[in-house]
C-alpha cells in the first residue's frame, strides 16, 4: 500500500485552528467526513471513543487518533498542523501540533 492510498493532498491540512482536543478531533471529524462521505457525528464518536481508552498522543508534539467504521470502505488519512498547539493528554504531557487521523473499516 502507498501512503497515496491513504492520504491525498485535499487530506493534508496546514495551520490548522482547534483551541482544544475535543474541537480538534470535531474539525477532523468534519473533514473526515466530507472526504468519506461518512456521517461526521460517527467519525467523531468513533474517535473520541478510543480517546477514552487511553489518549493517542504519542509524544514529541505527535499525535494518531484512530477508529474502525463500519461503513468506511477504505484506510483514510488525514495529516494536520496546527496553528498552536493543543494539551492532547500525551504520555509526555507536550502539547500537539502535528495530528494524524486515521480511520479504517471494521473488517481492516
Amino acid at each position: 500500500m502507498d501512503l497515496s492510498d491513504l492520504l491525498r493532498p485535499e487530506a493534508v491540512l496546514s495551520g490548522l485552528k482547534a483551541a482544544s482536543k475535543k474541537q480538534l478531533l470535531q474539525v477532523l471529524s468534519e473533514k473526515a467526513s466530507q472526504l468519506t462521505g461518512l456521517a461526521e457525528r460517527d467519525v467523531f464518536d468513533t474517535v473520541l471513543q478510543r480517546e477514552r481508552l487511553g489518549s493517542t498522543g504519542t509524544g514529541h508534539g505527535i499525535a494518531i487518533p484512530h477508529g474502525k467504521l463500519k461503513e468506511a470502505k477504505s484506510i483514510t488519512g488525514i495529516f494536520a498542523r496546527l496553528d498552536k498547539p493543543v494539551d492532547f493528554e500525551s504520555f509526555d504531557d507536550e502539547p500537539v501540533d502535528i495530528v494524524f487521523l486515521l480511520l479504517a473499516p471494521e473488517q481492516a
